[in-house]
């Protein structure tokens, strides 16, 4: 029998929690009846147009932001700006230096073509003024050299 008091003890403890815990319910369901919220289209197209709205914002600076950089591609270079002008300035340098080296050599060869013309005239003309004053010498030069044609 002991048993059984203590059993029912417990229970009549649990009847009065349930007791306690189906009011609160209650309560609570009151107050959720009482603080009903309104779900209308209007409010879910206010959101969704809002949400939309930003979005598109969005959108807009990103496409933004797209054409600026394919803009900045398309007049991207490879080589910079200052590297094509030096280039350009050493090739400018680099062909007048040639034209200038290609002259003056083009002179300095004509200077030693007149002044080598000008000493074989002098010898020539020493070697005529030598062969006139001696015509027997020139005799035997001209025999010389007919032979020594003849021999090779």
């Amino acid at each position: 029998m002991k048993k059984l008091d203590e059993i029912m003890e417990l229970m009549a403890d649990e009847m009065a929690d349930f007791k306690t815990a189906v009011l609160d319910l209650q309560k609570l369901s009151g107050q959720l009846a009482d603080m009903s919220i309104p779900i209308s289209t209007e409010a879910l197209e206010k959101n969704l147009n809002a949400f939309l709205q930003k979005q598109e914002a969005e959108k807009e600076r990103t496409d933004e932001i797209l054409k600026d950089i394919d803009r900045k591609l398309k007049h991207a270079r490879i080589i910079p700006n200052y590297l094509l002008i030096l280039f350009g300035i050493l090739g400018i340098l680099a062909l007048s230096l040639v034209g200038y080296f290609g002259y003056s050599n083009n002179n300095t060869r004509e200077e030693y073509f007149e002044v080598h013309r000008t000493i074989m005239e002098s010898q020539n003309k020493s070697y005529e003024d030598y062969f006139a004053a001696y015509p027997e010498i020139y005799q035997e030069y001209c025999e010389w050299i007919s032979d020594g044609y003849q021999g090779l």
